[in-house]
């Protein structure tokens, strides 16, 4: 037996049987299914890049300064929030919150820069902040789509089939939360079954329910079945997404669920929402002026409940079409604009959710989807974010979870994390041996070298290559989405839940049963 180690897997020990000598030539794909698991490094080893000077980001900072000071961020509904901020020295006048210039700032001061999301299998436990990276994947789709149903509604099967491949591939850390909206649930219910699958149907990290504070703590009670309310006490366990109502706007759902989950020392994730030109001006600057500016007061909330409550400062933006009104996904502009953001939070030291992932407004799996969606993940990993929203299976701007697209994203995370990885050089990965074995004019593939490093030397991807021209005609011609259909569907067939305690499982059923039973039904 012996560990497994490499770039990215510093932390893990993962025991594997020796291979023979005839097992270890036998390629990448069949080594890997017979002895050694796919892990997904959790950090990058190339650094962010810093896409603007100080300068221009002081100048955004103030510019979050000013819109806190003279416009102002409201809190409907929610008293406590309003007084919490009263107390702290914000100015409070009605439901409108203004803040000196710096306040909002200091406030956030005690959120860490850094803290574990801890999973139901420790081995998936992952880290935000610092060098470390978590994709995760798409969020709130109401409709789903493959290639032999087409587009349809989702229901609580799709939700539970997305959990399992989000569990079953080595490139996703994260479980997600609203993966697809499980319309065939009552809304008021819905809630309950999405955290039941998430919490037995994968062991990694997850999200809990945000669209109210009911809601929320509904979550937090059934987490606390499994982890326990005490380990709870000083661990997160789970993440709440809180979207402000930009502009500059929080509704007393989103507020009262963050100061749930904050209450809880569960990690909070504020993550304004801002289409450029329709919740905000235009140029890429006051985008994330803005995003900054909604963003701190959601995180000072946080502190104000609970000082050191984990949390993340997200966003999720988007410029538009301004002849139809479209919004467009993937644009060089919203991509600058996640680039930027990463900064100003590495600045405010915090995690940072990026607003990219792999996104776009196409409305097939097709050469437009790929061509927005590498574009955003682009920058959004080389921007240096923690948390990668929409990572797998976005379609028509978030109104879709494409099963295929779902698979075709996985393979390009695969890709995107083998280049954060970087790569160095010493006498082994400089191979002199292997040019003394052979000669000028003479090829390196029997060169012992190379047979030590075939299997593992390249990525490789789950969807089969088309082949050359001809074997490809022969096929039928498969295009990249049509290889991809078998593949998701393997992937459910060899699906195993991970194992859980059979009594923490009814525990969690009888939970979920007697609040669904204490509830009537609400579809809207």
């Amino acid at each position: 037996m012996h560990s497994l180690r490499g770039p990215g897997l510093e932390n893990l020990d993962i025991s594997v049987q020796p291979r023979s000598r005839c097992a270890s030539r036998r390629g990448r794909a069949a080594r890997q299914s017979v002895d050694t698991p796919v892990i997904a490094p959790r950090s990058r080893k190339i650094p962010a890049y810093a896409l603007l000077p100080d300068d221009v980001l002081a100048a955004i900072e103030d510019q979050a300064d000013w819109i806190l000071a003279t416009i102002g961020v409201e809190f409907r509904g929610d008293q406590t929030a309003l007084d919490l901020f009263a107390a702290a020295g914000a100015v409070v006048e009605g439901e409108r919150v203004r803040f000196a210039p710096g306040l909002a700032r200091r406030l956030c001061a005690t959120a860490p820069a850094e803290f574990k999301l801890h999973a139901r299998d420790p081995a998936n436990t992952v880290t935000l902040g610092g060098d470390n990276i978590v994709l995760m994947p798409g969020y709130g789709s109401p409709f789903v789509s493959d290639l032999e149903r087409g587009r349809r509604y989702s229901t609580l099967e799709d939700f539970q089939n997305f959990v399992k491949l989000a569990y079953s591939s080595p490139w996703l850390h994260h479980s997600g939360g609203t993966v697809c909206e499980p319309t065939d649930i009552p809304v008021n219910k819905r809630h309950l079954d999405m955290v039941l699958a998430h919490l037995t149907l994968s062991s990694k990290p997850f999200m809990g329910g945000v669209t109210s504070p009911s809601r929320a703590q509904d979550s937090i009670d059934m987490a606390r079945i499994v982890f326990g309310a005490a380990f709870m006490k000083n661990n997160a366990v789970m993440q709440g997404n809180i979207n402000a109502n930009s502009p500059l706007i929080y509704d007393e759902a989103m507020s009262g669920a963050l100061r749930v989950y904050a209450a809880a020392n569960q990690c909070v994730c504020v993550s304004p929402a801002i289409f450029a030109g329709a919740m905000g001006p235009l140029p890429p600057a006051a985008v994330a002026a803005q995003t900054l500016a909604e963003g701190m007061v959601g995180i000072a909330l946080a502190q104000l409940v609970r000082p050191g409550c984990p949390v993340v400062f997200g966003s999720f933006h988007s410029t538009m079409n301004l002849k139809s009104g479209a919004l467009t996904f993937g644009s060089p502009e919203a991509n600058l604009v996640t680039m930027a953001l990463s900064q100003l939070g590495r600045r405010l030291g915090l995690p940072v959710r990026s607003g990219g992932g792999q996104i776009t407004a196409s409305n097939a799996a097709d050469g437009q989807a790929m061509q927005d969606s590498t574009g955003a993940m682009w920058s959004t990993l080389l921007s240096g974010a923690h948390q990668v929203w929409h990572a797998a299976g976005w379609l028509e701007g978030g109104l879709v979870m494409s099963y295929e697209k779902f698979i075709m994203d996985l393979d390009h995370c695969g890709a995107m994390l083998t280049l954060l990885q970087g790569f160095g050089a010493d006498a082994e990965t400089l191979g002199r041996e292997a040019y003394l074995e052979t000669g000028p004019g003479q090829n390196f593939l029997s060169t012992q070298h190379t047979l030590r490093h075939y299997a593992t030397a390249n990525y490789q991807p789950e969807i089969r290559e088309a082949g050359p021209y001809e074997t490809w005609v022969e096929k039928g011609s498969p295009t990249l989405d049509q290889r991809a259909e078998p593949r998701w569907k393997q992937m459910l067939t060899a699906y195993r839940p991970p194992p859980i305690d059979p009594a923490i499982l009814a525990a969690l059923q009888d939970f979920v049963a007697a609040r669904k039973s204490s509830m009537p039904d609400e579809w809207y």
